[in-house]
């Protein structure tokens, strides 16, 4: 597969350090080929000796990692074995048991699908003006899928993962940085030279004790596997279900009037769709 032809573009900056860009303009959707290029990618890093940070980051403006493409939803690859974990959640969990340390810079907005990989990563780094972050699934009728209701209540808290989750609502980057959504939010002209910074120096530590240590932390952190299993099944049954269907009509209407300006403003374009049934 050629970088011309994928959504995601692959580079190793130095022996220790390679960088995932997400490049699906205009919104930067997921789609099937985007999930299985990742694979492809973190298949290759795992058995790499050298490798010690993985830098993730969005070439398209105004949009870091967006949520599923739905149209596109039966091209997502499932696995040959109906026994196996699906082929997202599998993905997920490699990222975060992965022994490299994986950063995101995330500038734009940061939904579904796109927040739950980026929850999935070690350290997330965020523009202060420019991204944003949501769980948009409930208000469409659907379930998070892909770890989303696992993880955020572990890194803001019960309530406001209730909130986050159940308004289907967009955040500001001073917010989730208060609520501890990310790492650190930091002026957009100094976020590539901090992650720049934090790279190079984990990358010029020893590979074993920055794997080890965050197998530690994993041990007391990650939610079971089990869990994010079982929520990929629920959210493909809330495919199916008459909340869904039911406005799934009515939101692609809204999208289609709206235009571009749905994705730019999905949390409130969703609460405007559900008030107007």
């Amino acid at each position: 597969m050629s970088e011309q032809q994928s959504t995601i573009h692959y580079e190793r900056t130095s022996p220790q350090i390679a960088k995932i860009t997400f490049a699906n303009p205009p919104v930067n959707l997921i789609t099937g080929e985007t999930v299985l290029r990742l694979i492809e990618i973190v298949g290759e890093l795992a058995t790499d000796p050298d490798i010690q940070v993985v830098l993730f980051d969005s070439a398209t403006p105004d949009f870091f990692y967006n949520h599923f493409d739905l149209a596109a939803a039966a091209d997502f690859p499932a696995p040959e074995d109906p026994e196996a974990a699906p082929a997202w959640t599998n993905l997920v969990l490699e990222l975060s048991k992965a022994p490299y340390i994986t950063i995101a810079a995330i500038r734009g907005r940061t939904r579904g699908g796109g927040n739950e990989l980026a929850l999935a990563l070690d350290l997330r780094y965020a523009s202060r003006e420019k991204a944003i972050f949501g769980q948009p699934e409930v208000g469409s009728g659907l379930l998070p899928g892909g770890g989303g209701a696992e993880r955020l209540p572990r890194a803001i808290g019960r309530d406001r993962a209730l909130e986050a989750i159940l308004t289907s609502d967009d955040y500001d980057a001073d917010t989730a940085e208060r609520w501890g959504w990310v790492t650190r939010a930091l002026p957009d002209s100094e976020l590539d030279a901090f992650v720049g910074t934090v790279a190079a120096r984990l990358a010029s530590f020893d590979r074993t004790s920055l794997a080890s240590a965050k197998a530690q932390i994993n041990r007391a952190s990650l939610p079971p596997d089990a869990d994010l299993v079982a929520a990929y099944g629920e959210f493909a049954h809330s495919l199916t279900l008459p909340g869904f269907l039911t406005r799934a009509a009515g939101t692609q209407a809204l999208a289609e009037q709206a235009g571009i300006d749905f994705e730019y403003r999905l949390g409130h374009h969703i609460g405007v769709a559900n008030q107007q049934r």
